[in-house]
Order: C-alpha cells, then structure tokens, then sequence
C-alpha cells in the first residue's frame, strides 16, 4: 500500500485532536507560571537533590518548560506530530505513551545526574532544575518511524525512519558548541530509547492481544547505519536477554512469541498492520483537510459573487 506524502499544504493548520490541544495549553500554562512565579520551579522542576521529598517532580518537570524557543517548540511538535500519532494509537494509548515516557525519561535524567555528581563531585548536577516536554518529542519521532517508516519528508527527501537518529545526532553535535544543550541532552536521549523500549515490548495491541513490535525493521540496530548493524546486532541481542528476554515468553497467547520462539509471520503481519494503519489514518486526515480547503473556497467564490 503506497502512503500518501506528508504534506504542509492547505490545511496545514487545522486538523489537531482535542487532547493534544490539551497538552499544549497545559505546556503554555506551566511555562507562563514559572515566568511570572520564578520560584515554583523548585516545586515542578526535577533537581535531583530535592527530588526524593518532591517526588511528583518526576511527572511534573516533563509538562514545564523555562525557556520561550522550549515552550514553542514543544507545542507545535505536540500539534502536529499528535495528530499524525493519535489517530492510529487511540487517544487513551497516546496519553499513555506520554504518560510513561515522560516518567521514566524522568527517572533516567534523575539517575544520570547523581552518577555525574558521585563521578565528578561537582554540585551543579544535583541542583540544575531540569524540565521540558523534548523526552517526549524526541519519543514521538521514534512513533513516526514505526508507523510511516517509509514516507519521504517534502523537500529535504528524508525518510521519516531516519528522523529519530538525525535528532539524536544533531543534538550531540550542538552541545560540543552549546554548553545550554548540553542539559537537553540526557533527556533526549533517554525519551528516544524509552519510547522505543514501550513500543518495542509493551505497547498493548487491542487488535491483536499481542504486546510490543517485533518486526526486524523496529530493531534497535535500525537506528543506526546499515555498516554498524552487524556491531549493534550482538550488543542489543545482550541488552534484550538481560532486560527484556522474560516478556518473550507466553504461554496464554499475550505475546509474540512461544517458548522463546516467534510465531510464524507474526513479524511482517504485525508490521504490515501497522503501516496500513498510519497511512490510512494519514490519508484520511490529508483528504478532510482537502475537503474542508474546497468548502472554504466555494464559500469564498459565493461571497464575492453576491
């Protein structure tokens, strides 16, 4: 099935889902308080320091942003990624998927910065306030590249499959110029491989009863270039029996797999499923878009006659 090109045409602009819309002003809301109640960000923000007797930080540092080029970034990635993402998910699945990925992206940066403290001794890492919905944007790059892996980006002609990785290594090479990115940096890379975590071993699939996605072309080697995948193969092979070989096995049909064994075509069906879905849910939301800009143009075409 061909999928229809992302496209930034008419419509671009409409088309956003109640909960993302939401989320966005949630995001606005919490950026504007801090700007005018600069202390409650030692209330919503993570410092690790503080962060055992203000444990609600680890949800709520995700939802702050401090800074105005955060706030907006985050809001229109929010919009127009959210639409793409919710409509194949369900809502109640992608509030899920934020949900989770902001926490334990949460719990990852607040890990991190006590190792950096104990190796370094420098005190900045436990009293940084930290916080930013980019753990999850990063996370919903890693959505497109698993339903849409294939669909080409208008005008720089990039597959979407490679939007994840580029960011990650991107954000990387701004750091060793900008010592501000250098604090984005753990939680980008913590919302990128959490969310791919979540969607590779437990994402539930109402359709199937199955969790997770074992298809090869959602490997973890896949974010990487074709000439590193035999090095990254038997890295992430270790990493998948120590962390997650337990959820392969089910004996009440949950799961992909039996007996260590996957189920015969489970893979490219599974995969298969999932690609019709994004580009149906795709095609539809291009097709009101389009239905909605003809309405709006014959309406126009009448005013100026009467």
């Amino acid at each position: 099935m061909s999928t229809p090109a992302i496209s930034g045409g008419t419509g671009l602009f409409t088309g956003f889902t109640r909960l993302c819309k939401g989320l966005a002003v949630v995001l606005v809301c919490g950026h504007i308080s801090v700007q005018f109640f600069p202390s409650a960000v030692t209330y919503v923000a993570l410092i690790p320091a503080r962060t055992i007797p203000f444990a609600w930080n680890l949800i709520t540092a995700g939802y702050v942003e401090q800074s105005i080029y955060g706030v907006v970034i985050s809001t229109l990635g929010l919009l127009f990624i959210g639409k793409l993402l919710e409509p194949v998910w369900g809502s109640r699945e992608f509030f899920k998927f934020i949900f989770v990925v902001n926490l334990l992206t949460s719990v990852c940066v607040f890990i991190t910065a006590i190792a950096l403290y104990y190796i370094t001794r420098l005190e900045t890492y436990l009293y940084m306030p930290l916080s930013g919905f980019h753990g999850v944007i990063s996370g919903f790059l890693v959505g497109i590249k698993q339903i849409i892996p294939d669909q080409e980006l208008p005008f720089i002609k990039i597959k979407t499959k490679w939007l994840p990785s580029i960011t990650l290594l991107l954000c990387i090479a701004i750091s060793f110029w900008t010592l501000e990115a250098t604090a984005y940096l753990p939680t980008i890379i913590s919302g990128t491989y959490i969310s791919w975590i979540y969607l590779r071993y437990w994402q539930r699939k109402p359709e199937t009863k199955h969790r997770g996605d074992p298809s090869e072309d959602f490997a973890f080697s896949t974010f990487f270039p074709e000439l590193l995948r035999p090095v990254i193969d038997p890295i992430a092979s270790i990493f998948h029996r120590m962390l997650c070989g337990r959820s392969n096995t089910s004996n009440d049909g949950q799961g992909y797999t039996l007996e260590s064994e996957p189920l015969p075509g489970s893979d490219s069906i599974e995969a298969s499923r999932r690609r019709e879905r994004g580009a149906r849910a795709l095609e539809e939301r291009l097709a009101a878009e389009r239905l909605a800009a003809a309405r709006r143009e014959l309406q126009r075409e009448a005013e100026e006659n009467v």
